[in-house]
């Protein structure tokens, strides 16, 4: 399969899924009794051991794995069983130091930014090489790591990690500045420079994808990077990160320093030498992101935050269709997706029979061990999560929503959560307004289009919505009165390298991927020169 499909398959391929399960004929009868064995009782199963050597547990500095200068480790936990996987070095203050000042160094005096763009640009391509050549151990490492099921890993993620380095790879030498015209006999040009040492804070619900999205285009125009992978899922970064070298990268241009957020995370906010932040997670942290880099250098902020997207049914949309896709919208990923489709509105005049589908879907949902084929969900990331989702759950009950099927724990063992459905949810709970991610599914009801667009609106997130509709005109207008960074057309979640994500208010600024997340890596320098007798102005 081509890569570029892929990237569409983020929403498609388990779209299709859907599509099978709710169909009890021919062969999609076949294939459901194939993968019945694959229940919800899997979660119960004595876990798979996963194929895969754990090779890079220590930080990466200057192009080389090194230890803490504590000597500290910390163990990174199996979300299937809470077990431990690998204990990983954790760095300090002092790790950070030297970290930045290899990057610092790297930028300043190294063959980097020196380095014409065509070569970096070669680099990125063999990287993205070595990412498919290694594409099954990478998604091992991340679905033991974080939970995720290994059909999404190997098929798509790590795929579309490979699409995106090719994509901003292709970037590298097409960046320019203009000529501009001006009142007076002067030459006046515009370069577009790197910034510098780049400090990157990558979230553990996507962390390959995450890393793709920021270290893509730092490198391809020209920067150094200092990375914090999330302290919950730090293997997988430290794995490509060891490739990446060994596509040719010189030493200290990206490092990787595994550890906490008080520690590393505020560190690289409020570090002097540190030119620019780019920040994934939770609004909270992200407030505190910002406030340190306005304390300490005024550096640029880029952050992607929190949401609590509405995907809106109109009731002249396919009932089926938009069941399938809103069940995808919110249990991709366990939940665990700042975009997740979580305020689900739907037409009063079809709202009974998509409540009933939507039940139906869910129970139908396979949840288990991620390694184990056919499986849809695996387990929560990790023990403090799957308490926080079970506390929304029981939030719902006492509000007074209706309850249609899941709200409970599966197993003894691990932590995952059965799929959850409330009806009857209305704006003013918790589980309508706080971002729970995890896999449950609250359905609101509306009666028309100005009344969805206010409550659709009225919250402190802006960072995605659906939209179910055969009407243009319908289309149309939500299209525009969405306070949102991505609106999305009888589909959701089709990211592509090329289509920029980011939030409005309290979901973040700044954009990344495709051309717009080239900006957030460049300074914008206007160079003057007088012209003494010019031919022409």
């Amino acid at each position: 399969m081509a890569t570029r499909r892929i990237t569409s398959l983020l929403s498609r391929s388990f779209l299709a899924t859907s599509s099978i399960r709710s169909s009890s004929t021919g062969n999609n009868s076949r294939w459901a009794r194939s993968i019945s064995r694959f229940s919800t009782s899997a979660a119960t199963e004595e876990p798979i051991t996963p194929n895969v050597e754990i090779k890079h547990t220590k930080l990466l500095i200057n192009g080389q794995f090194v230890d803490s200068a504590s000597g500290k480790t910390f163990p990174t936990l199996d979300p299937r069983t809470g077990e431990v996987i690998a204990n990983v070095s954790e760095a300090s203050v002092e790790d950070l130091d030297r970290a930045v000042a290899a990057a610092r160094k790297a930028f300043d005096e190294g063959p980097w930014p020196k380095m014409t763009a065509y070569e970096r640009s070669k680099i990125l391509y063999r990287f993205a090489d070595l990412i498919e050549k290694h594409n099954d151990e990478i998604a091992t490492l991340e679905t033991w790591d974080n939970g995720k099921p290994f059909e999404q890993a190997a098929q798509i993620e790590v795929p579309m990690v490979a699409r995106f380095f090719r994509y901003y790879a292709g970037w590298a030498d097409k960046i320019h500045g203009l000529t501009v015209p001006a009142d007076g006999a002067y030459h006046v040009q515009t370069l577009h420079e790197p910034i510098g040492v780049c400090g990157q804070i990558i979230p553990w619900n996507f962390p390959l994808l995450m890393y793709a999205w920021k270290i893509g285009p730092a490198l391809a125009t020209g920067n150094t990077v200092v990375m914090k992978p999330a302290e919950l899922t730090p293997l997988s970064a430290l794995y490509v990160s060891n490739l990446l070298h060994e596509a040719g990268l010189p030493p200290g241009v990206v490092n990787i320093i595994s550890g906490f957020g008080e520690t590393v995370g505020a560190g690289l906010a409020s570090h002097m030498d540190v030119d620019k932040v780019a920040f994934t997670g939770s609004t909270a942290t992200g407030q505190t992101i910002l406030e340190l880099s306005a304390k300490s250098n005024l550096k640029k902020v880029t952050l992607e935050l929190g949401g609590k997207s509405p995907f809106i049914v109109f009731d002249d949309a396919d009932v089926d269709e938009a069941v399938n896709t809103a069940h995808f919208a919110l249990f991709f990923n366990q939940g665990q997706c700042c975009c997740a489709g979580s305020r689900t509105f739907v037409h009063e005049r079809v709202y009974d029979e998509f409540v009933e589908k939507s039940r139906e879907l869910a129970k139908k949902r396979i949840v288990g061990d991620p390694f184990k084929q056919g499986v849809e969900q695996g387990p929560q990331i990790d023990v403090k999560q799957f308490e926080k989702i079970l506390k929304y759950i029981k939030s719902g009950v006492d509000d007074g929503a209706n309850l249609e099927t899941g709200g409970e724990r599966l197993g003894s063992k691990g932590y995952y959560i059965k799929p959850t459905v409330f009806s009857d949810v209305k704006d003013d709970m918790l589980i309508a307004k706080d971002e729970i991610f995890g896999p449950v599914q609250s359905i609101l009801k509306f009666k028309d289009i100005n009344e969805v667009i206010q409550r659709a609106n009225n919250s402190r997130y802006g960072l995605a919505a659906g939209v179910f509709t055969k009407n243009i005109d319908t289309a149309n207008t939500m299209m525009r009165a969405l306070r949102v960074g991505s609106v999305w057309i009888n589909c959701f979640d089709v990211f592509d390298a090329t289509i920029p994500f980011g939030g409005y208010k309290m979901s973040g600024h700044g954009r990344e991927k495709g051309i717009y997340g080239l900006s957030n890596y460049l300074q914008v320098k206007a160079v003057v020169t007088p012209l003494k007798n010019p031919a022409w102005l």
